[in-house]
Order: C-alpha cells, then sequence, then structure tokens
C-alpha cells in the first residue's frame, strides 16, 4: 500500500455487519484500509470495497488468540505508515444459562476476543499513536455494557469491560491529541445472534428490526471524527434504552434484559 497522503485505518471484525460497514464508511471519508477477520470471508468484503473504489488490504486471523493479535500487527507494521484509526470491533456472543446450560470453551473463548484481544491490540497501537501524539480509536462496545445481561451474562461483562476500558483510556490521554470512542450499538441486523445461538429470542428476532449496521457505522465513525467519549446507536429506541439505563436500578434493568433474552 503505497502512502498517496491518504490517512490509513485498521478495522477489525470486517468480514460483514457492523465492522464492513465501519470499513466502508472509513472508505468513504478518503482512508485507506487493512481489514481483518477469522474468515474467509474478508477477501469477499475487501473485493466488495474494491468496487466501492477504495484501496483495501486484507489479513486473516484469529484475534482470539496472542499470536492471531501479533500477526495482525505484524502485518499492520509491515505497511510502513502510521495508523491514522482504528476500529475494534471483532467480537462474539455466548448464550445460556451461566450455571446450568452455557459452554465455558465458547465463553472462555468470548473473553480471549472480547477482552484480551482489545486490550492486546490497543497497547500495540497506542503507543504508536502516543508517539506520534496523533490517532483515532474506536472501541465496539454495547448498550449492553450499561445493565446486566442474565442469559448473557459473560458476554455483557466483556462489554461493560470495553467500555470502561475505553473511558480509562480516554481520562488517561485527555493531556494528547488521541481520541478514544465507545461504540454501543443495541440489537442489530447481523449474523450475531445466529451465531450466539439466539434466534428464537425477543432479542434475536428484533434484532433484524432495530437497528441497521450501515446506520451504527456511520454514527459511530462521526462520533470519532467529533472526538465523542461515546454513542449509543443507532436506533432512537437504542438511545433511550442507554440513558435510561444510568437511572434504573441494575436488579430492574437484569430482569428486563432477561425477559428479552428468554427463548420463545
Amino acid at each position: 500500500m503505497v502512502d498517496n497522503g491518504k490517512q490509513f485505518a485498521v478495522i477489525t471484525g470486517a468480514s460483514s455487519g457492523i465492522g464492513y460497514e465501519l470499513a466502508r464508511v472509513f472508505g468513504k471519508n478518503g482512508y485507506e484500509l487493512l481489514i481483518t477477520s477469522d474468515s474467509e470471508k474478508i477477501e469477499s468484503a475487501a473485493e466488495e470495497l474494491h468496487r466501492l473504489g477504495f484501496a483495501v488490504q486484507t489479513v486473516q486471523s484469529d484475534l482470539a488468540t496472542y499470536d492471531g493479535v501479533e500477526k495482525l500487527w505484524n502485518e499492520v507494521q509491515q505497511v510502513g505508515r502510521p495508523v491514522d484509526a482504528i476500529a475494534i470491533n471483532a467480537g462474539i456472543g455466548a448464550y445460556g444459562d451461566f450455571a446450568r446450560e452455557s459452554d465455558l470453551d465458547q465463553e472462555l473463548k468470548l473473553i480471549q476476543l472480547n477482552v484480551a484481544s482489545v486490550v492486546h491490540l490497543a497497547k500495540r497501537v497506542l503507543r504508536d499513536m502516543v508517539q506520534r501524539n496523533a490517532g483515532r480509536v474506536l472501541i465496539t462496545s454495547s448498550v449492553a455494557a450499561v445493565m446486566p445481561g442474565p442469559l448473557s451474562a459473560v458476554y455483557a461483562a466483556s462489554k461493560a469491560f470495553e467500555l470502561s476500558f475505553a473511558q480509562a483510556l480516554r481520562q488517561e490521554l485527555k493531556d494528547t491529541n488521541i481520541t478514544i470512542t465507545a461504540l454501543q450499538p443495541g440489537a442489530t441486523d447481523t449474523n450475531f445472534f445466529h451465531r450466539a445461538g439466539m434466534d428464537n429470542t425477543k432479542l434475536g428476532s428484533e434484532g433484524k428490526y432495530s437497528n441497521d449496521p450501515a446506520d451504527v457505522a456511520e454514527q459511530g465513525f462521526q462520533a470519532l471524527m467529533e472526538g465523542k467519549d461515546h454513542v449509543f446507536a443507532a436506533s432512537l429506541k437504542t438511545k433511550i434504552e442507554g440513558e435510561v439505563s444510568k437511572f434504573v436500578p441494575s436488579s430492574v434493568t437484569a430482569e428486563m434484559h432477561r425477559k428479552q433474552a428468554e427463548r420463545k
């Protein structure tokens, strides 16, 4: 990828859904792209982005492993350009009653991807940004970060970690020109609920109608460019849920979430 004066962005989890739409929005706004996921579908996503006229490089890597994050970072360094912006977006869900139903291996993989890889990749990229005193970091959390998540206990906790982590980094870097923004989408029309085994739940079925991933990405990008600390995206319902949760006891929001997450 030749440095032609355009800015350079890295997007993880970009083969589909919100990640793909984030790549499209960054490309539309003049960024050259490096996109990654653990799936071969990343190549199809790159072809679509090429057809839109964007310069795209791909890395297929499993960020749920230490070596996978290092592989991505090594590829970023091989580009030989500073990372102007990164969207740390890759994540998975896990569903079920924690003590009686859910799968431990899936939950441990979730922690590796949603928590460990976020810390690992942020550590690598932010040290370079601090040296340059410039850069933007978008971390995809969730509206689920602001409430307990019965039947998705580990997932909701991982999103709360991401939100807290983003807010802490923002405070640490307040005297720099580096922007940290948390993207907090609600239920979105992606493959997330199917992969998490939540098709037969109110959340899973309504997710197909609540938020368009393109709208989520647009609002996330705009919040990042405006230097906001977070954004509830994208529907009015999601924004209301996020704001109201600040004033409602966690016992109440937990019960509300459980009713949404129970299988029909």
